[in-house]
This record gives C-alpha cells, sequence and structure tokens, in this order.
C-alpha cells in the first residue's frame, strides 16, 4: 500500500510549467477582481481530532429528534418504527460499502436486493415494472414528467394544487429545462376540483399529477380524474406507500406512473435524509424510465442470476435518448424498503394501514372538539389531516407549535409556510408510535397552547 505525499512545491511548479502559467493566481485572471476574495478564508485556527469531537458534540445536542419528543410531524417524512433487521441486513458489508453493480459477476447480492425491491413496488402498486429507485420524492414525480415529455412530445403539466410543494417546486424547476408550461388545479374541500381538472386538461396536456392521499392528507378519488385524461397523455400518481395497504393501487385506478417518498418504509428520519424515491410504470414506458432496472436471468450453465437489464442515464446512452442523469439507486435504502416489506408482510401492512385508519381517526374527533380548531375539509383521510387554528395566521401557529414543545410535543406541520391559503393550518401525522395516551397528550397541550393564544378579530374566545 503506497503512503499518501500532498503535492509539493517543485509538484506545483512542474504543473504550471506545463499548463504554460507562471502562478496559481494567473489561473484565476480571466475571473474580474471584484469578484474574487482578495483575502485569506476566515477560518477558525483548527482543531485537536478530540476538541473537534466535542464541539460537534455540543452542536448535536442542540438538535431534538423523533425520539426525544412525541412527534405529530409529517408532511411527507414520517416517525415509523424501523425494526432491527433493517440496520442488521443494512450493515453488512456486501451492502453497505459497494458502489455500482456494474460488474455482475461480483454484485450478485446488490443485483438481487434491486430486483425483489423492484418485484415489491410492482405488487404495491400494481404496475408491471419499476426502476431501482431514484433519489427521493420530489424528483421522481420530476423525471416523471421529463418521461412524459420525451414519451409524447406535449408541453404542457397540469397539476393538482394537492401534490407536495417539494414536488411541484422540483418539477417546475425541470419544467424550466425544457420549456413546459405548468397549470396549477385548486383543491375543493380538500381534494382536486374535478371541473378545474377536466377544463385544464387539452390535448397538448403532456403529463398530468395527483397525490394520493394529497398534501392536506385527503384521500383522493383518483380513478376519474385518471380517466379524464386524453388519449397520450401520462397520468402520474404520487402515493404514500404505507397508505397503499388500505387504498385501491395506482394501476387500478388507470396510473400510468407512480412515483413516492419511501423514506416511511424502513428509513429513519434521519434530519429530512437521505431517503429513496419509487417509480413504477405500465409496460408502454419501461424502456424510458429513469436510472436502472435490475432484470433476472440465467448464466452459461443454467443457473438464475441477475443483471443490470436497463440504464436510461446520459452516461450510458445518447443524451437526447437519456430520461435522466441520476447516477444512482439509492441502493442501501431501497434495500431498507425492501427489508422493511418482507418484515411486514402483505397482510401487515393492512394492518399497518387500518391501525393508522383508526388512530387517525380518535386523533381527528379529539383534537376536532377543542376549543379554537376546525376541520379544513371533511374529506377520507388514512394518517395525516389538516386543522384550522383560531389564531392570528402563520405566526400564530408557529408561537402554538412552540408552547407545545415546551411540553415536549410536536404537534404537527404549520401549513401556511407552503401553502399560504392556510396561514392558520396546522397538519397533524399519526403513525403506529403515536399512542392513544399520546393523542391525548396532544389534545391537552394543543388545547393549553390555544388558550394563551390571543384570538383574531372577530373571532369568539
Amino acid at each position: 500500500m503506497s503512503t499518501y505525499t500532498a503535492v509539493t512545491d517543485g509538484d506545483r511548479r512542474a504543473m504550471l510549467e506545463a499548463i504554460g502559467v507562471s502562478s496559481i493566481e494567473d489561473l484565476f485572471a480571466d475571473i474580474p477582481a471584484e469578484l474574487r476574495l482578495g483575502r485569506e478564508l476566515a477560518l477558525p485556527a483548527g482543531m485537536t481530532e478530540q476538541d473537534v469531537y466535542e464541539h460537534l458534540r455540543e452542536l448535536a445536542a442542540r438538535n431534538r429528534s423523533a425520539e426525544d419528543e412525541i412527534t405529530f410531524l409529517g408532511a411527507g417524512m414520517y416517525d415509523h418504527y424501523v425494526p432491527a433487521v433493517v440496520d442488521m441486513l443494512l450493515s453488512r458489508s456486501e451492502f453497505l460499502t459497494p458502489y455500482t453493480p456494474y460488474q455482475p459477476e461480483v454484485s450478485q447480492g446488490t443485483l438481487q436486493a434491486m430486483f425483489e425491491y423492484q418485484t415489491a413496488i410492482c405488487e404495491l402498486t400494481a404496475l408491471p415494472v419499476s426502476n431501482a429507485s431514484v433519489y427521493e420524492g420530489p424528483s421522481a414525480v420530476a423525471s416523471a414528467g421529463y418521461l412524459a415529455r420525451l414519451a409524447n412530445g406535449r408541453r404542457r403539466f397540469v397539476v393538482s394544487r394537492g401534490v407536495h410543494p417539494h414536488s411541484r417546486q422540483t418539477l417546475e424547476t425541470y419544467a424550466h429545462g425544457f420549456g413546459a408550461e405548468i397549470v396549477e388545479v385548486p383543491l375543493r374541500d380538500g381534494v382536486t376540483d374535478p371541473q378545474a381538472w377536466a377544463g385544464a386538461l387539452d390535448e397538448d396536456t403532456a403529463a398530468a399529477f395527483v397525490q394520493q392521499p394529497n398534501f392536506l392528507g385527503a384521500v383522493e378519488d383518483v380513478a376519474p380524474l385518471a380517466a379524464a385524461a386524453p388519449d397520450g397523455t401520462v397520468v402520474v400518481g404520487a402515493y404514500d406507500p404505507i397508505a397503499l395497504g388500505v387504498l385501491a393501487p395506482p394501476g387500478a385506478c388507470g396510473v400510468h406512473v407512480a412515483v413516492g417518498e419511501g423514506q416511511g418504509l424502513g428509513n429513519r428520519l434521519d434530519f429530512g435524509g437521505p431517503s429513496f424515491g419509487f417509480f413504477a410504470a405500465t409496460d408502454a414506458y419501461l424502456r424510458r424510465m429513469p436510472g436502472r432496472i435490475a432484470g433476472e436471468t440465467v448464466d452459461a450453465d443454467g443457473r438464475r442470476g441477475f443483471v443490470l437489464t436497463l440504464q436510461t442515464r446520459e452516461q450510458h446512452i445518447r443524451r437526447e435518448k437519456a430520461t435522466s442523469n441520476i447516477c444512482t439507486a439509492q441502493a442501501l435504502n431501497a434495500l431498507a424498503g425492501i427489508v422493511y416489506l418482507s418484515w411486514l408482510g402483505r397482510r401487515g401492512l393492512v394492518e399497518l394501514g387500518e391501525l393508522l385508519l383508526q388512530r387517525t381517526a380518535y386523533a381527528r374527533q379529539r383534537l376536532g372538539a377543542l376549543d379554537g380548531v376546525r376541520a379544513l375539509h371533511d374529506a377520507s383521510v388514512v394518517r395525516e389531516f389538516a386543522l384550522g387554528l383560531d389564531v392570528e395566521g402563520l405566526e400564530g401557529v408557529r408561537r402554538v407549535i412552540d408552547r407545545c414543545a415546551e411540553r415536549g410535543i410536536n404537534p404537527g406541520f404549520a401549513l401556511g409556510s407552503e401553502l399560504p391559503e392556510h396561514p392558520d393550518g396546522l397538519l397533524v401525522a399519526i403513525t403506529e408510535q403515536r399512542s392513544r395516551a399520546d393523542i391525548d397528550r396532544l389534545a391537552e397541550a394543543l388545547g393549553a397552547a390555544l388558550a394563551a393564544e390571543p384570538r383574531p378579530q372577530g373571532v369568539a374566545a
């Protein structure tokens, strides 16, 4: 094993001479002087390893995790229980350390894990093909838009307001790059307005996007929304995979491409990531799916084996034919997803969904009975629901959240931070880790926090 040696002054002089400049400063001559810093970086003095460890420990102690409080925070990322078997398998070196499985003869474990993951996603979504995952939920939504743009050459995206704001923002960023127009359809009574949806669709619609359940937690009637799309329009459904234990799968509702955030499947919150996005589709879009697809085959001796069957990355095929430049399958996080689903099993996923339905119904009723609380909609929900608080807008909601935090409870997500039309909204999420006793504690804390908050003008105390 060779010893690492830093570049010497002689090495630098030789490289500068080879390039044809006299100094390192000459390399930056084309950058205007007013854009250069003109001084050394203002960095603190170096510390010993032990001092760095102590400093980082102090910084980490300022954070609060879902294990430090009773959290009802959701909005796309959820505090589900992660069984010990997930970490046990993920920590095995054959899964933890490999990079990309270009050589199938030495990557059978990784390739099989991808294949098994794809199979589970196909079963979950009732769609025939799945890739080996993408970065996360919003990029999966945006990648579906690009797939549609390539598939039909159209230039309009029709997007329900109920799609997660981060997904809509990511799609907007992608759309700007290839000149697509985005038309947003409003919600009515908590769900996508069917008349506005039908009116927004036309023959130039590349893709139509709906989320199930939507960002307000409401269950959408997906089938008629999908049926309203013109021929050739790609219907994209962004799904909560946990909710698929009790909801009709996208493949049974006329959805062509199903995407979503997989964090809830065996991945902890971990300060918002990393996680993985799932991506499944009908056969018609197999060759346009982003990322990678692992396939099953037999070797020269007739033994079962696995290979990378398809890659639509621009590193592998002509750029104009590529669907994305995604450079990872998020394989480790996706492996956590398949381990979790295998641990849970078909019946377990249904039982989990039923448990969430029961506890969410209890929480919705319990909190809705509080003085100063009202439902933002009456639509059916699975594990998340939106409330309106009688407070002075977003700042009032934030003060309520802070008061609840003092009692060790995070009551939910301030909707006004993403949806200005609901400045006094609170999105409450339930997982199997939140018991009825936890919900009762939330009701007590929320009631006390609201009692300390001045009511808006025109609202009786």
